[in-house]
Order: structure tokens, then C-alpha cells, then sequence
């Protein structure tokens, strides 16, 4: 008998079936965890333990990571996640989209989509100037997942520049410089942009190549919510991957999706040419499996076109959950003027195509992140339910992927891409982020008029090797670390 069968575990997970997060066959195995870390696999029937799990017909998965969220204040001012925890995250990604909680300036205005972070109102998580102050106040509060932090070049503008409708001239650009710099040192572990955003929208590639620079040789990712995301998506492509060539940093390009209707089925060139560029360069990407996106409320014509959905507004909470045509209708005026009057607010878009979706989903090298938005009480419901309808729907239900892809795609895959160092599979060494699910009835429960509610069939969390959801509930933990940047 080996003495990991006899030894004693901190918490041992008994019975289960292991997808191990690495595309690899399922396997029965006990899992033994000590001291936060995974310790042994195996036949572990001799061990004993301070509590045992028993797994019997369930999936034991790594813990998810979302690698694509905006819960840079969440995870301060509500730190146990329920969001997440409940459907099997244990690591988010933050600072996505050019918009980050550090740098900002404490008394600096905060335009659109930078209120999408909660910074600001009842219960909101301070900004921080610097970067590590940001870092350091997550250590010294930790949150029940572990956050892995990039910094955002929209955040970087609104604090260096005095007008955002323009290029950076040389000295904000070294100033931006400076920070990123300081960011990397903190732990940062990349840069994101969002030049979709009319803060960042004048920046030209040439700025946003110049104020990368730091990012390499450092091993830190280059994560990008395009310039365009429909008529010009190939082109908002092919900028993409220069930047990354020009850099010779990683791509990852953010919520991969075709918008609006004259773009349906333009999946079927974008995916071809994604592929080619992986040939050439390391680039990632990543979706989320709904038809529906949310971002802040627009007052262009041409992006509100279809049905939109007023997800918050601050000046009339009241039509919170409404269409905007209807709110439009009832007030008498057209439909840019009612997106006005609602600011500053944020809405859910129906504006792509299930085929499209799909398509993107069952790309092998496609990650799945929420791009949920921690805010208001009728929020997207990706924010709860993105990864149990990744292994419902789409995966048991629709047959798109094995169950095996489908935790690759949430785990390994995310993991290997930004570089986070012992997490993402399960592998004795590997800090003990693990969830514990039933593949026969996990599913999504979260809709667009009930957002808020947890995932069915997620039996168990654990991150850093302490229980943290368990049986539909939150346990109270707070275990979670700050990933730093390793190079």
C-alpha cells in the first residue's frame, strides 16, 4: 500500500470521476488535497482526512477560470462571489476591455464604460492610482476566487490625458508607458484595450503599439475587445494580430462574436483567418454561449439597432428589464433620445446569431469567459449561468463537444493562455482549485427576467484547498489569491 493511500489529507474528495482539464479520457480517482495544494490521485481508499467529500457518479473538474470579467470592484465589495462560485469559478480574470480599477485618479471623472466596474455609488470599491495599490488591497482582502489582474489602457487614458477625443501625443504615451511598467512590477499580468469605447475609439494602432511597449519580452498577454466587432471585424482582426507581431507579445481577442444582422455567418471567415494567424503567432480567444451581449447603453443609431434591453440606469431605475423601443414609445421621442435620457446605464443587446455562437463555441482553441457585468439587479444572466450552459446545454444537450473539451475550454486551455502557473487541471502539485458536478444536471437556471440564480448541479468548490460552495450553498471561505505574473 503506498503511503499517499494511508496518509492523511486535509480534505479528500472520494469516488469521483476525473476530467482532468487537459482534453485527456475520464478517469475514477480520489483526489487528496494538503495544505492548499493537490497532493495525490488515485486509489486513496486507506486515507483518512478532516473531511471528506464523497464524489460517487460525479465529475471532478478543475476549477474554472472566466477569462473574461469586469469584477475588478466585485471581488472587493463583494467578496464571496456567489456569481461565481455557485456555477464552479474559482479564478476571474479582470480588467478586461481597456477598463481597469487602477490606474484612476480618486477624484477623476469616470466615463462610459469605466461606471460598468461599480466604482462609483452605494456599496462601490475605490479606485486606485497605482496598480499595486489595487493588488495589494485584494491580498489584504481576499475575495472567495482568485483574480488575476490586467491593466487597461482606457483606464491609462482617462488618467494621463486631459481629452480623450484625440491620439496620445509622446509625453502621454510615456506616461502610459510608465504606468503599464509599474503595473507588470505589481503582478499585472497584461494589457487590455477596448478601442469599441468612444474613450479609446481616437486611439490609432500606433498608440496603442507605443504604449504596450512594456509588455515585451515580460510574458505578459495583450487582450483586446476589437476596434470592430461587425462590418469591420476582419480588419479589427488583422490590426489585432499586427499589434501582436509588432509587440511579439500573445493575443487573446475578447468575446469573439459577429454583430448585427448583415454580419450573421461571417464566423465562417473569421474562424479561417484566426486560424491561419495561430499558424504564425500565439493568439488566443474566447466567447460566451448566448446570442445576447451587454455592455453600456449606446446612443448611436447604428448601434441600436434590434432589440435592446435596459439592463441598468441610473437616472430611471424604474425602466430597468424594459425594451428600449418601448421606453422610447411611451416617452414620445425616437430611440437615440431615450438612450440619452437614460445615461449613464448599460443594456443587454440581442444582436447575434445562434449559428455564429456555435460556431465560435465549438472552435477547439475557444476559451469561455462570462463578460458578465456585477451590476444593477437585472443583469445578463452570463453573469451566473456561462459556464453550467457550456456543460448543459451545449455540451450534454446539444453534443457540440465531449465533456472532456468542454472543462479543457474552461481550465487547461485558459490556464496555458495567460500563463497562470499551477492552476487549470487537475495534477498533483497544482494549487487545489477543484469543483465537484453532476454531468447528468448541471445546467444554467439564470434567464433574462430571473438573472440571479445559481447553476443546478454544482455540488462542490474548493479553491486553494478549502471548501467553499457545498450543496448549494456558500460556506463562508475567503480563500482566494492573487495570480501574479510569472514571465
Amino acid at each position: 500500500m503506498s503511503d499517499e493511500n494511508t496518509r492523511h489529507y486535509d480534505l479528500l474528495i472520494r469516488g469521483g470521476i476525473v476530467i482532468d482539464g487537459t482534453r485527456a479520457a475520464r478517469f475514477a480517482a480520489d483526489v487528496g488535497i494538503h495544505d492548499g495544494r493537490i497532493v495525490a490521485i488515485g486509489d486513496l481508499g486507506g486515507a483518512s482526512a478532516d473531511r471528506t467529500l464523497d464524489a460517487t457518479g460525479k465529475i471532478v473538474a478543475p476549477g474554472f477560470i472566466d477569462s473574461h470579467t469586469h469584477d475588478d470592484g466585485a471581488v472587493l465589495f463583494n467578496p464571496d462571489m456567489i456569481c461565481k462560485v455557485s456555477q464552479g469559478v474559482t479564478t476571474v480574470v479582470t480588467g478586461n476591455c481597456g477598463i481597469s480599477l487602477a490606474p484612476l485618479k480618486s477624484n477623476g471623472d469616470r466615463p462610459m464604460p469605466l461606471t460598468l466596474l461599480a466604482s462609483e455609488g452605494p456599496g462601490a470599491a475605490p479606485s486606485f492610482e497605482r496598480f499595486g495599490d489595487y493588488m495589494a488591497a485584494l491580498r489584504q482582502a481576499p475575495a472567495s476566487v482568485n483574480v488575476a489582474a490586467l491593466i487597461g489602457h482606457t483606464s491609462l487614458r482617462v488618467t494621463t490625458m486631459a481629452t480623450l477625443d484625440r491620439a496620445a501625443n509622446p509625453a502621454e504615451i510615456e506616461a502610459m508607458q510608465a504606468l503599464v511598467t509599474e503595473a507588470l512590477e505589481a503582478g499585472a499580468i497584461g494589457l487590455s484595450t477596448g478601442t469599441y469605447y468612444p474613450p479609446a475609439a481616437m486611439a490609432p494602432m500606433e498608440e496603442v503599439i507605443a504604449v504596450c511597449r512594456p509588455l515585451s519580452g515580460s510574458g505578459a498577454v495583450y487582450v483586446t475587445h476589437m476596434r470592430n466587432e461587425a462590418e469591420a471585424c476582419v480588419e479589427s482582426l488583422n490590426e489585432t494580430f499586427e499589434i501582436g507581431r509588432a509587440l511579439g507579445v500573445p493575443v487573446v481577442i475578447s468575446h469573439h462574436k459577429l454583430q448585427r444582422e448583415p454580419n450573421f455567418g461571417k464566423s465562417s471567415v473569421t474562424l479561417p483567418l484566426i486560424r491561419a494567424a495561430m499558424d504564425c503567432q500565439c493568439v488566443a480567444l474566447d466567447c460566451y454561449p448566448y446570442n445576447a451581449s451587454s455592455t453600456m447603453l449606446h446612443t448611436e443609431a447604428d448601434k441600436l439597432q434590434g432589440r435592446v434591453r435596459i439592463a441598468t440606469s441610473r437616472p430611471h431605475p424604474e425602466q430597468t428589464g424594459r425594451d428600449l423601443a418601448d421606453i422610447a414609445a411611451d416617452w414620445g421621442v425616437d430611440r437615440e433620445e431615450a438612450a440619452k435620457r437614460l445615461q449613464p446605464a448599460s443594456a443587454i443587446y440581442f444582436s447575434m446569431d445562434e449559428a455564429d455562437v456555435q460556431n465560435i463555441l465549438s472552435f477547439d482553441q475557444t476559451m469561455i469567459g462570462s463578460d458578465g457585468l456585477p451590476i444593477g439587479e437585472m443583469p445578463h444572466p452570463r453573469l451566473w449561468g456561462t459556464f453550467p450552459r457550456v456543460l448543459g446545454h451545449y455540451s450534454r444537450d446539444l453534443g457540440l463537444f465531449p465533456l472532456e473539451t468542454a472543462v479543457w475550454k474552461m481550465s487547461g486551455l485558459t490556464a496555458k493562455n495567460f500563463g497562470l502557473a499551477g492552476r487549470g487541471t487537475i495534477a498533483v502539485g497544482n494549487h487545489a482549485d477543484v469543483v465537484v458536478f453532476d454531468a447528468a444536471t448541471v445546467r444554467d437556471t439564470a434567464t433574462y427576467d430571473t438573472p440571479c440564480v445559481p447553476a443546478d448541479g454544482i455540488e462542490a468548490v474548493v479553491v486553494n484547498g478549502t471548501l467553499t460552495w457545498w450543496q448549494g450553498a456558500h460556506c463562508g471561505a475567503r480563500q482566494g489569491q492573487v495570480i501574479a505574473r510569472t514571465a
